[in-house]
């Protein structure tokens, strides 16, 4: 374990345990179907937490479509979603965070040119955490699960950070 307390070992490689790995897993298949629904309820409670989180995205800035009904939003909070849960679903498996590396670097970058903060990236846990335990039945959501998507968001999180440079000329 690394001295901070979290599992990330050098060289990117994921300590993520089987527990952690089955309560991602079977969550995962419950929200999967719905993922769509569930991503833009995430985005929705980021935006209630932090409502100027809404200025670090460039399809919403000047947008009069709400929130609820924005399609851009709709689309991009499924894909960021759905992202995160495969990430999280892979992390015991291949041992490191699974996005394709172009895309990482993209994200990176994509965050850093928008200003994103360590704040930002919590606020998104905060959310994230708070939408699986409203989108699994309350008998499944446990200490164990939150702890184990949190550690997956981290991840994922630290992946994200590495790539957060000025983007090449």
């Amino acid at each position: 374990m690394a001295a901070n307390g979290s599992n990330v070992v050098s060289r990117g490689a994921v300590r993520f345990t089987e527990e952690q790995e089955a309560l991602v897993l079977k969550s995962w298949a419950i929200m999967k179907n719905d993922s769509a629904h569930i991503g833009h309820r995430f985005f929705l409670k980021i935006f209630e937490v932090a409502p100027s989180a809404r200025q670090l995205f460039s399809f919403l800035r000047n947008s009069d479509v709400p929130l609820e009904k924005n399609p851009k939003l709709k689309i991009h909070a499924m894909a960021v979603f759905v992202m995160t849960c495969e990430a999280a679903a892979q992390l015991r498996k291949t041992g490191r965070v699974t996005v394709r590396d172009t895309t990482i670097k993209r994200l990176g970058s994509t965050h850093f040119k928008n200003g994103v903060s360590d704040a930002h990236f919590e606020v998104a846990k905060f959310a994230l955490l708070e939408t699986i335990k409203e989108a699994v039945p309350a008998s499944m959501w446990s200490p164990a699960m939150k702890g184990a998507w949190g550690e997956a968001y981290d991840h994922l999180v630290a992946a994200i950070k590495q790539g957060m440079k000025p983007a090449a000329a």
